[in-house]
């Protein structure tokens, strides 16, 4: 059998087979002691070029009809509801006052319950339950989290006793800076940090987030804090604006998915930046983990060093993700102005458009975390019933067997792939029908709208083809 022959079947069988030997390989690389959930065991060799031309072609095709098709068809359709049932604000204390309760139980467990992240309930509640699962309701039903929310319930509360009247203005100048902030800081401590599912550790660090937003909304009220300055609270209404339950005063209707975005407002410069930033920080984080990211800091991923080595490198890479994102779309809004040849200006029509990644965020996020999510939401349920390793077992759950067969194996690394790559390529095709809506909407003109969308089109394909390339390249 010639070299060459005997090379393509071996590729071909490992293709196949998902690498399981490989798999096992990167499963024994060393690693800090309290590695990120959502840390790959595995490197998958699938053959992404297809998927690669294939995602980039449907978005590319998608943009194509749109320009074809009357310019006013998808506000139409986005503009169709179908009424629901009424819903009242009455229960929303008591839920939130649970929500506190779960949280400080969590916060308790972090300090008193087992040293293992994977046995302990609160790293698995905040990275699994909350950042990985909770996102994907927002995203697909809509503000689950006002309800869920740990700060209003006590607000309420404290501001019954004190009065209602916060005390100091939040100065209209800083916009969502300071959720900008925090975001960033909560992204470092994810993706950067030593050990952010050490439960000691992540308890200290959530137990002061929770003080420090509960006096900001004390001194600067509940509303004003919670959408400029309280990141997660901001963040998932930004997500909840693409799912399909709408909220107007008491009614509740069903929409489809995205239609609250083309309605949105156009968001200041805080605000853009503040998306932009979900989008570069879940990239970053599938990015520092491949081969080819740590082969540009000369390090060994066979040999990895652990966060604690890569705190610098991580560091920078998470700020300049950010910056070369912000660059692109910033230059692909400038583009299409002078492309349409209207004078509107850069910030209005960026605040608008921005609204267009929302679907890709919430894509990135979903294809990023599926795995953690399947796998970790079991360890999540296991340790919900005996949260301080007492020996309990509250729900009747912890003794259950946690299967990782849903994530490995050649058929199901072949499944999770296609979702995830499925999923991305989803969320590009519609943040390109947003952003035909939104365009149309700041332009007034079917022509100058298709015009003003090529170069923005064209950095939702490259970014399709990045995010596949990310999801098929050799990682730790």
């Amino acid at each position: 059998m010639s070299g060459k022959l005997k090379g393509a079947k071996e590729r071909r069988f490992l293709r196949m087979a998902g690498l399981p030997a490989l798999a096992a390989t990167a499963s024994s690389i060393p690693a800090p002691a309290f590695a990120h959930a959502s840390d790959r065991g595995h490197v998958l060799l699938l053959p992404t070029g297809y998927y690669l031309l294939g995602g980039a072609f449907a978005v590319a095709v998608s943009f194509l009809v749109l320009a074809l098709l009357p310019p006013d068809l998808p506000a139409r359709l986005w503009r169709r509801r179908l009424p629901m049932m009424a819903a009242g604000e009455g229960p929303r204390l008591a839920v939130s006052l649970l929500s506190f309760a779960g949280f400080a139980t969590m916060i308790a467990a972090g300090f008193f319950g087992s040293r293992d992240p994977l046995s302990n309930p609160l790293p698995l509640a905040v990275w699994t339950l909350l950042w990985a699962g909770l996102v994907l309701v927002q995203g697909l039903i809509g503000d689950v989290w006002r309800w869920l929310d740990p700060w209003y319930g006590p607000w309420r509360l404290a501001a019954g006793l004190f009065g209602h009247r916060a005390p100091w203005r939040l100065p209209a100048r800083l916009g969502c800076w300071p959720a900008f902030v925090l975001f960033f800081a909560f992204a470092w401590f994810e993706l950067v940090d030593p050990a952010p599912d050490d439960p000691a550790r992540l308890a200290m660090a959530a137990g002061l987030y929770w003080l420090l937003s509960f006096a900001a909304m004390l001194a600067f009220g509940y509303r004003p804090w919670g959408r400029r300055g309280e990141f997660l609270t901001l963040f998932l209404s930004m997500i909840a604006r693409f799912g399909v339950v709408e909220r107007r005063g008491r009614r509740l209707a069903l929409c489809l998915p995205g239609a609250k975005l083309l309605g949105a407002a156009p968001l200041a410069a805080s605000g853009t930046a503040f998306v932009l930033l979900a989008l570069s920080s879940v990239s970053f984080d599938g990015l520092a983990k491949t081969f080819f990211w740590l082969g540009l800091f000369d390090v060994n991923p066979l040999d990895y060093p652990g966060r604690t080595a890569l705190i610098g490198i991580g560091t920078q890479g998470l700020a300049l993700t950010f910056v070369l994102l912000a660059g692109a779309f910033l230059l692909a809004v400038w583009l299409g102005r002078r492309m349409a040849g209207t004078g509107i200006p850069l910030g209005p029509a960026a605040g608008l458009l921005v609204w267009s990644i929302v679907p890709i965020a919430l894509a990135y996020h979903v294809a990023h975390y599926l795995a953690a999510l399947l796998v970790d939401g079991q360890y999540a349920i296991a340790a919900l019933s005996d949260p301080f390793a007492r020996g309990w077992n509250l729900f009747g759950t912890a003794d259950m067997q946690v299967s990782a067969g849903v994530v490995a194996g050649a058929q199901s690394a072949w499944w999770l792939w296609n979702a995830q790559a499925g999923a991305i390529v989803a969320g590009h095709v519609l943040a390109v029908l947003l952003a035909h809506g939104l365009a149309f909407r700041l332009y007034g003109d079917a022509g100058r709208a298709v015009l003003s969308q090529v170069p923005l089109t064209a950095l939702m394909v490259a970014y399709t083809v990045f995010g596949l390339w990310m999801l098929s390249a050799p990682a730790v």
